[in-house]
């Protein structure tokens, strides 16, 4: 049981990291100013927590965070009907969108190491000498290459003689 449970506010824990961060401040605010139901996305009880962040400015739609928290908050339920969230799955979400919150504004914290290291990455990767071999892709696009492979020197040495002579005439 104690497994089960720990798996659900770990995939809750994941998906509320995977809102963007105006989204998660703003459903920080929706939790507080409206009742929060869970099994549905709005019934005459409240309203679920991505419309509350909706509504509060945070435009962001990601069916993972809404079917996270209905796991979450049906775990161990046999009634899967749309309810009230109780105050402990409340006081969960608020704590894990808390400190998802403090993760990003912590330095060193996982989120900004991660960011960190994939920056890097795509600096280490557009550091790179030479242009990247894009021959595949471009293989059957007419006019891709100003010069092609040859097979043998004589060919080589006639398609450089035709762009020489190609040159000269944009020259004069």
């Amino acid at each position: 049981m104690g497994t089960r449970r720990r798996s659900t506010i770990s995939e809750l824990r994941q998906a509320v990291e995977s809102l963007p961060r105006r989204t998660r401040i703003a459903m920080l605010e929706g939790i507080e100013e409206n009742a929060i139901i869970v099994g549905a996305y709005t019934d005459g009880r409240g309203v679920c927590p991505m419309l509350a962040a909706y509504r509060a400015g945070g435009r962001t739609n990601l069916i993972s965070f809404a079917r996270a928290w209905d796991r979450f908050a049906f775990r161990d339920s046999r009634d899967k009907r749309a309810r009230r969230a109780t105050d402990r799955e409340l006081r969960v979400l608020r704590a894990q969108l808390e400190a998802s919150l403090v993760d990003e504004d912590v330095p060193g914290g996982e989120l900004q190491t991660a960011v960190a290291d994939h920056r890097a990455l795509i600096e280490r990767r557009n550091a790179r000498a030479g242009d990247p071999d894009r021959s595949r892709e471009l293989r059957d696009k007419p006019g891709w290459a100003w010069l092609r492979p040859s097979r043998r020197y004589d060919e080589y040495e006639g398609a450089l003689a035709h762009v020489r002579e190609m040159d000269g005439k944009l020259v004069g």
